[in-house]
């Protein structure tokens, strides 16, 4: 046990500390709450989107594009998706494990591998690894915008057609509440339409609440989705196509290959938020325990001193 003189620094040392968590958890909830709404902005199109790509697939069996054509895999590309910053728990630790696994996987094959690295803590780790980048995206991590992902989405989707690349995977953290983000190792090209259309419409856009509460209203609200989805009925099969169905394609799926690359980069933002809000919540209650602990030790201390000049005093007095 430290003197109280000791003990009393250690104190103010955690209060500060405990100041400065508190603070970065309340920005943190105050940028996850406008990442959420960035997110339920872009839905009303991505639901729009999904509705008629899908209908028009429906309708046409044979319905074929340059993207949705598998082919043996030379060359790879990875668009990775992290942050700027630390201080956000193993959000940054697990894209870049998984980035590593996945780059390891296609070298074990043969296959050359290019990485769009989104965010600086990426672009570090693939400079350390040696590893190709495509260019320095780390502004698009703090300040997602749609112009950059229409750019990127553009220029693989002509590298794929062109053969430069034979496969895109997208790396990120998948959104769906404030306390659940799920990494995601995607495919995005060549498009797999029947994964393609399956969205994942579970979020919980409404609360930054980390509880047990807010997963179980998840829950109950997929469930509630899946009953209403059984009433719905079929798509109809009988469309007519204008002008045809090649230039309906050429229109709709390189919209849907920029839609998934902005989607992915609103996910991990909103995720690396949510993941720094748990984390400094996470210190700030670790440093009220120090705090506890810390001032019963003083208390004790105190006391100890009092009682021991008690003695003192008495015993002087008593000869």
């Amino acid at each position: 046990m430290g003197s109280l003189k000791e003990i009393k620094g250690r104190i103010a040392s955690v209060q500060s500390t405990r100041k400065i968590t508190s603070a970065m958890k309340m920005v943190a909830s105050s940028k996850l709450h406008h990442a959420q709404m960035m997110i339920e902005n872009m839905l009303p199109y991505e639901a729009m989107l999904e509705k008629i790509l899908k209908t028009f697939l429906a309708s046409e069996v044979d319905a074929q594009s340059a993207i949705t054509q598998e082919r043996e895999v030379h060359r790879a590309a990875l668009i990775v998706f992290a942050s700027n910053s630390s201080l956000c728990g193993g959000f940054n630790a697990n894209v870049l494990r998984l980035m590593e696994k996945q780059v390891k996987a296609y070298k074990d094959k043969g296959i050359e591998v290019v990485i769009y690295p989104i965010g600086r803590k990426v672009a570090e780790k693939v400079a350390r690894l040696g590893l190709t980048a495509a260019g320095d995206f780390q502004e698009l991590a703090d300040k997602p915008n749609a112009a950059d992902c229409v750019r990127i989405g553009r220029e693989l989707g002509r590298q794929f057609v062109q053969g430069e690349v034979d496969e895109v995977k997208l790396i990120y953290h998948h959104f769906k509440s404030a306390g659940s983000q799920v990494l995601q190792n995607k495919k995005l090209m060549p498009i797999d339409i029947a994964e393609a259309m399956d969205y994942d419409h579970e979020r919980d856009l409404q609360t930054i609440a980390t509880s047990q509460q807010a997963i179980d209203y998840l829950r109950e609200n997929q469930r509630e989705r899946q009953r209403e989805e059984t009433h719905v009925a079929a798509l109809n099969d009988n469309y007519l196509v204008e002008p045809d169905m090649q230039t309906v394609l050429h229109a709709l799926i390189p919209r849907y290959v920029n839609l998934m690359i902005y989607t992915a980069l609103l996910d991990s933002n909103a995720s690396e938020h949510a993941a720094r809000m748990v984390a400094m919540q996470t210190a700030t209650d670790n440093a009220d325990e120090l705090l506890r602990t810390l001032n019963l030790q003083y208390n004790k201390q105190r006391q100890y001193a009092i009682t021991a000049e008690l003695l003192d005093i008495v015993g002087g007095s008593m000869q």
